[in-house]
């Protein structure tokens, strides 16, 4: 039987370059989707799925995520004078306990290898979930739910994965497949950003992760690949053949937020699912496009 996933890291150290001039002085994690922070909803899909312990791998000038997710008493007591309940309701919604935020610095920009080898004393001896909140999902239930349900029943590593245009394999990790139920692949092999002539399969790789503590062993050797970085898929693919491996094909719409298109088709998105905006948005939108 699978080991419970109760601990999840996330990786939140990087400059956000792609982002900038909005993440100069601001977190890219702190960006919002409608009126929500981008690592909120990575936190929210997180919980969803069980998540009792949050790992963030940060880095300097981080420390509003923390304050983000701490409570605010004179913000409530504020909120709670002029009757703002939504509001406040809100707020306090957006809380982790004390006792389930732990923080941990990465040093040194060294590589996604490296951020969650930063988290290893924390997370231990168990499995734990990785998610990229640059990655949005736009999912029910939510993207890591789905492969906690998937985990239960194949255990080892997993991965969350969906098909890209053949054209475009280069841009990705790509999995190669051993065997295919059209929603858990079998992986024997996981290549880095394979020319479309020599792509093993058009499953890409996204950025949620369920992993066992032993890729920790693998990172702390500390080897390098591509950009001379500490690549997380490269200490994946050698748990292929010792442990059970798989991509997960997922149901649900992924926004990649690090990209300014990708960002704004996810406010688009979320706010067209909110009844208190979807009426107004649309308005805006038909005297634009």
């Amino acid at each position: 039987m699978a080991r419970p996933v109760k601990k999840a890291v996330f990786p939140v150290a990087g400059l956000g370059t792609r982002s900038l001039p909005a993440t100069k002085s601001i977190p890219k994690e702190m960006l919002t989707v409608v009126d929500k922070p981008v690592i909120q909803y990575a936190v929210e899909e997180a919980r969803e799925a069980g998540i009792e312990e949050f790992i963030f791998v940060t880095s300097r000038g981080k420390t509003a995520m923390e304050d983000h997710f701490d409570q605010h008493p004179e913000l409530y007591a504020t909120l709670e004078r002029r009757g703002k309940e939504k509001e406040l309701a809100a707020s306090k919604g957006a809380e982790l306990a004390v006792s389930q935020l732990t923080t941990v610095r990465q040093p040194e920009p060294l590589g996604l290898g490296h951020a969650v080898w930063c988290a290893r004393h924390i997370v231990g001896d168990e499995p734990f979930a990785v998610l990229l909140p640059d990655e949005v999902f736009k999912a029910e239930p939510s993207l890591l739910a789905q492969m906690v349900q998937a985990y239960g029943k194949v255990g080892g590593n997993l991965i969350a994965v969906r098909e890209v245009e053949p054209a475009l394999t280069a841009r990705y990790g790509i999995l190669d497949v051993d065997s295919d139920d059209g929603t858990l692949a079998s992986v024997k092999g996981l290549v880095e950003k394979p020319k479309p002539e020599v792509a093993p399969s058009n499953l890409s790789i996204v950025g949620r992760y369920i992993l066992q503590p032993e890729v920790f062993a693998i990172l702390d050797r500390k080897e390098t690949g591509a950009g001379d970085e500490i690549q997380l898929t490269d200490a994946m693919a050698k748990l292929i053949g010792r442990q059970p491996f798989h991509g997960m094909r997922f149901s649900g719409d992924r926004y990649d937020c690090g990209d300014k298109a990708g960002f704004v088709a996810a406010n688009v998105a979320f706010a067209l699912d909110r009844d208190d905006l979807a009426g107004k948005v649309r308005e805006a939108l038909s005297g634009l496009i």
